[in-house]
C-alpha cells in the first residue's frame, strides 16, 4: 500500500512537472511575442515562468530520487559484495531522508515567513516560491523510506514512468 501511494505521488509529481513545462513554454512564447512583436513585454510572463520552473525542477528532483535517477556511483557499487552494497544503499537513503527533512523544514519556514509579501506581477504570495522546496523535501523523505523498505525486503522500486 505504501508503494502504491509513493507511485501515485511520483506519477502525479511527474504530470505536474510536465504540465509546468508546457506553462513555461507558453510564458516564454508570450514574453518573446510581447517584446518583439508588440514592443510591450507582459510583466506576468517572466515571473510566472520563474515560479513554475521552481515547481518543475523540484518535483522532478523528487521523482528522480524515487526512480533512482539521482547522482550515484553505480559503477563503484557494482564491484562491491552484495552485503556491502546493500549497506551503502541504506546509508545513501538515510542521508537523503536527512537532506529531504531539512529541505522540507526550512522550505516550510521560508514559505511561512514570506507568505505576506506579494509577488507584484502575479498577485501571489512570495511564499509560493518556497512551497516546492518543502514539497520536494517531503517527497524525498517518503521515497527514500520506500527505497529502504524495498532494500530490506530484497525488492526494487519500480520507476513512476513505467
Amino acid at each position: 500500500m505504501y508503494t502504491r501511494l509513493c507511485a501515485m505521488l511520483s506519477k502525479l509529481s511527474l504530470q505536474i512537472a510536465v504540465a509546468g513545462l508546457i506553462v513555461v513554454i507558453y510564458c516564454v512564447l508570450a514574453q518573446v511575442f510581447g517584446r518583439y512583436v508588440l514592443n510591450n513585454t507582459p510583466t506576468w510572463a517572466e515571473q510566472t515562468a520563474l515560479l513554475v520552473i521552481l515547481y518543475v525542477a523540484l518535483l522532478g528532483t523528487a521523482v528522480g530520487v524515487r526512480d533512482a535517477g539521482h547522482i550515484g556511483l553505480d559503477s563503484f557499487l557494482v564491484i562491491l559484495p552484495a552485503r556491502v552494497r546493500e549497506r551503502i544503499e541504506l546509508l545513501i537513503h538515510a542521508l537523503l531522508i536527512t537532506f529531504g527533512g531539512i529541505m522540507a523544514y526550512f522550505g516550510t519556514k521560508l514559505a511561512i515567513a514570506q507568505w505576506n509579501i506579494p509577488i507584484e506581477a502575479l498577485g501571489l504570495p512570495d511564499g509560493t516560491r518556497y512551497v516546492p522546496l518543502a514539497l520536494c523535501g517531503a517527497l524525498m523523505v517518503l521515497f527514500s523510506i520506500e527505497h529502504i523498505i524495498a532494500t530490506l525486503k530484497g525488492t526494487e522500486v519500480e520507476p513512476a514512468w513505467h
